[in-house]
């Protein structure tokens, strides 16, 4: 399993989200993952060996406890799959930025006044 397949379940993507912002113990990740999704420490534990043999995150031993930290070339393939979309996501957004240009300018013109017809002003 590369790591885009192992980031494809919410709950690891989860754990992916809170290693980002620094290094939990699995019962940290476990206690997360209890509180947002009802699942068992067991089951967490399942899903970090999953990012774990995917090489998306790595563990570490310290006394009693294990220590994971997010590896970040085990999203390497994810980052190059998401990089191969952005030519579709760039020709839409750029389309979008255009009309949002058009649309200002539109607001901005001043708009014609008529005047009305001298047949008009005589009724």
């Amino acid at each position: 399993m590369d790591g885009l397949e192992a980031v494809g379940d919410s709950v690891r993507r989860r754990f992916v989200e809170l290693l980002a912002r620094g290094e939990r113990t699995a019962g940290e990740l476990a206690a997360h993952a209890a509180d947002e999704f009802g699942i068992t420490q067991p089951a967490a534990s399942r899903h970090l060996r999953v990012l774990r043999e995917a090489g998306v995150v790595a563990s570490r031993v310290d006394g009693q406890r294990r220590v994971y930290a997010l590896e970040p070339a085990g999203l390497d393939d994810a980052a190059a799959w998401f990089q191969g979309l952005a030519v579709f996501w760039e020709q839409r957004l750029d389309a979008l930025g255009t009309e949002l240009v058009r649309s200002r300018r539109a607001q901005r013109s001043p708009q014609r006044i008529t005047e009305p017809h001298p047949a008009q002003e005589a009724s």
